[in-house]
This record gives structure tokens, sequence and C-alpha cells, in this order.
């Protein structure tokens, strides 16, 4: 009995370390989120408003004059993946993962290549024939170390060199959009090339007749790339707020857990305790009465 004792005295201590890491966890994750939230929160407007605009910019161009709204026979597919660089944060990995293989699966006559931005989507998919770094080296996910636009407009130019130059006619863009601290909306975005469709909501975007100034030209040449690459800013914005709400949430949800397999080992260890000590006297009071015989 002295033995099963200490067996649950130890997974007592066990569980209490692991309640006090997944609490400190929960901790940080919500100083990051709040942080990521301000971050997606005040960029969104403005990136929608400026897809809205491209997306009517683009469409009055000539595609000599955009090489970003040329359309291609798809024969090579891109899907630029964005995942954590760490575990622990429930299905968020899984689900861009579970995704990308998704869309491998339906562009059954096309050729597809997967950019892994977060370590995650690089441990699935390294070892297959779809994995690709492009010219980004052997650690692009080393963009969330230090998140801003000047990098991700070193990744969306190589991004974009690729779609220009034909090495493949189609890009995607597959994350996590950031709803709320418990809920993240699985997004499969067409980057490349320029959809002549809406934008948020699924509602046309209004025709409007533009002046330009300066020419259509300097405008091709300069706002349609950098509004490109806020498309992609963005996408990273909203992986990372949901991937500090999808921690948050999972050690929230740990720390309750182990919380509860406290209170159910405590009182497991309180009867066995009980137990042994009613044992003990009844032996007591059985040696007693042996020797009073």
């Amino acid at each position: 009995m002295a033995g099963g004792l200490k067996e649950v005295r130890n997974r007592i201590a066990s569980v209490g370390s692991t309640r006090q890491i997944t609490q400190a966890m929960k901790v940080v994750s919500a100083a990051k989120l709040r942080r990521a939230q301000d971050a997606i929160t005040q960029m969104r407007p403005y990136a929608e408003r400026l897809q809205e605009i491209l997306v009517n910019v683009s469409g009055s161009m000539e595609g000599s004059e955009n090489p970003y709204a040329i359309e291609r026979e798809v024969k090579k597919v891109l899907l630029v993946a964005i995942t954590s660089n760490r575990g622990l944060c429930g299905p968020f990995n899984n689900n861009v993962i579970k995704l990308a293989k998704g869309r491998i699966d339906e562009h059954t006559e096309a050729r597809v290549h997967v950019l892994c931005l977060g370590k995650k989507a690089g441990d699935a998919f390294r070892k297959t024939d779809h994995f690709t770094t492009l010219t980004l080296g052997d650690h692009p996910h080393e963009i969330f170390d230090r998140l801003d636009f000047a990098n991700t407009s070193d990744v969306a130019q190589v991004v974009m060199d690729a779609f220009t130059s034909g090495a493949y006619d189609r890009v995607e863009l597959l994350y996590n959009r950031f709803v709320n601290a418990a809920v993240q909306d699985i997004r499969c975005e067409q980057m490349l090339p320029i959809e002549q469709v809406a934008t948020e909501g699924g509602a046309a975007p209004k025709e409007v007749d533009y002046i330009f100034e300066p020419s259509q030209e300097e405008i091709a040449a300069n706002i349609v790339p950098n509004t490109l690459k806020i498309q992609l800013y963005k996408a990273l914005l909203d992986s990372q707020a949901s991937e500090h709400g999808a921690r948050m949430t999972a050690m929230h949800k740990a720390t309750e857990n182990a919380g509860e397999m406290l209170r159910e080992l405590k009182l497991s260890y309180n009867k066995a305790r009980q137990a042994a000590i009613t044992a003990e006297i009844l032996e007591i009071v059985g040696g007693a009465e042996a020797l009073e015989g």
C-alpha cells in the first residue's frame, strides 16, 4: 500500500508541474495575442480596401501592362502554406497541412509545389516531391523571428518573380484567418494571378472610373507589387494572431484538464491513505485482542 501511495504522490507532483507550465504558457500566449491582434485589426481594413482597388485597377489594364494578372493554363501551382514554428496550439498547424494536401489532390493535372513558411509545414512536406524553398534558402521559416513588412517583401518578391517568369501559373495562400481567440478560419486565397472577382464577403467590387496619376505603367510597376506584398503580410499577421489564440485556448484547456486530474488524484490518494490507516488500526486492534486472549 505504501508503494501505491508513493506512486500517486509522484503523479500528483508531476501533474501539478505540468499544470504550472501550461498556465504559464497560457499567460504568455495571452500577452502575445494582444499585440498580434492589434496588429492584424489595424492592418486588415487597409489591406482589404487596397485589395479592392487592386482588383479594379488591374481589370482596367491590359495584360502587357500588368504581368501579375496574366491568366495562363494552370500546369504549375505554388502553394504558400503558412504555419507556426512551434506546436502546442491544437489543430492550428494540422488544418493548414490538411488543406495543402487537399489542394494537391485537387490539382490533378498540375505540378504542385509547397513553399512552407513555418517549421511545422516544412516538417510535413520536406521529404516529399512537393517541397520547395524557391531561392529563399533552407530556412524560410525564420521570417517569424522578426515579422515585419521588409522581410515579408523579400519573400513576396521571390514568389512574384517566380510567377512572372512562368515558373508557376498560379499562387495560392493557405493560412488561418484570425476571428477571435477561440476561432480561426482556414483560408485558401489566390494570390496570383490577380483575380477579377470580389474580395471580402463575396460581393463583387464596385466598378470605379479611376484617373491615373501617374500613368498606368508606373502604377503597375509600383503600386500593384506593393499591394501583393501587403496581401502576403496580412496573411502572415492573421496566421500569427491565430497561432497565439489557438495556443492560448489549447493551454487553457490543458490547464483545466490538469486541474481536474489533480482533483481526481488527490481524492484517490486520500481514499487510499484512509484505507491504509484503517487497515493499520485493524491490525493493531487485532494484535491487542490476540495478546489478551
